[in-house]
């Protein structure tokens, strides 16, 4: 069967009420001018969102493909999920639960027609709480500071790129909100494009305390895309520096003892084996960095309870 041009990927946690406008918004925004499929991930619902797409599914006109996760995995695993099931060329990420436009969506898959890779949708005014709001301003600015990626919102659930992009890329944890960094520091081209935000009808918002700790997930972003394949180019330079210190300064306590001079009693001399000891450390677990990059195959996959794929309406 030909594959179609556009997948679109939508990971989902309890969301059963929201799935069937959803579906029927999607399909009046892509249905009369582009080929797609549907890749649903159901990350652990305990709604029935799963029976409620298998419904949709069995009166689709559209290809689609329902993934349906053992228990909550995360956002990240699902997306990471999702995109091994995906045909099309193009992949659009969307959220389900209906802020996001799916009609902004086409906005989005245009715009990579101007030569880009990655194309976030930018929700210039969002309807959310004046909290959410403030924390998602200040986790914007400092990934922009600290990445180099200046986006006005890193975390929007909507984004269109190329196949290319999710091949490239691994997600895991919680990165999916790094996924622009992640692609930017590949070398792909990334840019965004305003988009409108709906208030939530359905349901109740995921936003939580978790959300704030994303500082350490930034870490681990800014890590692996400026030395996620050479880890020794982070704990080399400084465990030689260490080393060289503390064999300079125990050759020096060498010497004053082969002249006479006592130093078993030199708070120096403690020094010198402990730049020397730690020093070997850093260069030791940069050597194992380089091993276990070296045998990776990837992170290990989400929990998948069953896949349910149609081919026609």
């Amino acid at each position: 069967m030909k594959s179609p041009k556009i997948s679109i990927v939508v990971p989902l946690f309890n969301e059963r009420e929201s799935l069937g406008e959803l579906v029927r918004t999607t399909n009046k925004a892509f249905g009369s001018a582009l080929s797609f499929e549907y890749v649903f991930v159901d990350d652990g619902s305990s709604d029935r969102s799963f029976a409620t797409l298998i419904s949709l599914q069995k009166k689709s006109e559209y290809p689609m493909t329902i993934v349906r996760l053992r228990k909550r995995s995360g956002k990240s695993a699902a997306l990471s999920e999702g995109f091994r099931h995906v045909r099309g060329e193009i992949i659009v990420t969307l959220d389900a639960d209906l802020q996001d436009d799916p009609y902004e969506a086409r906005k989005l898959v245009n715009k990579l027609k101007d030569g880009f890779d990655l194309v976030v949708g930018w929700r210039s005014k969002r309807n959310d709480s004046q909290g959410k709001l403030h924390v998602s301003r200040i986790f914007n600015w400092v990934v922009g500071v600290s990445s180099g990626v200046k986006l006005h919102d890193m975390n929007s659930g909507l984004k269109a790129m190329k196949r290319q992009v999710i091949q490239e890329i691994n997600i895991y944890g919680e990165l999916h909100r790094f996924i622009p960094v992640l692609a930017h520091s590949r070398g792909f081209l990334v840019t965004e494009v305003p988009i409108i935000h709906h208030a939530r009808k359905y349901g109740s918002s995921k936003f939580g305390f978790e959300r704030v700790l994303a500082a350490f997930d930034l870490l681990t972003t800014l890590f692996l895309s400026g030395f996620g394949t050479r880890p020794l180019m982070v704990f080399g330079p400084p465990g030689l520096v260490l080393t060289g210190i503390g064999t300079i300064t125990l050759l020096y306590l060498t010497a004053l003892h082969f002249m006479g001079q006592s130093i078993g009693d030199r708070p120096l001399l403690l020094l010198g084996v402990l730049f020397v000891l730690f020093g070997l450390q850093l260069l030791s677990t940069g050597l194992l960095g380089e091993l276990i990059t070296s045998i990776s195959t990837g992170e290990r996959r989400a929990a998948v309870g069953e896949i349910v794929t149609s081919y026609a309406g």
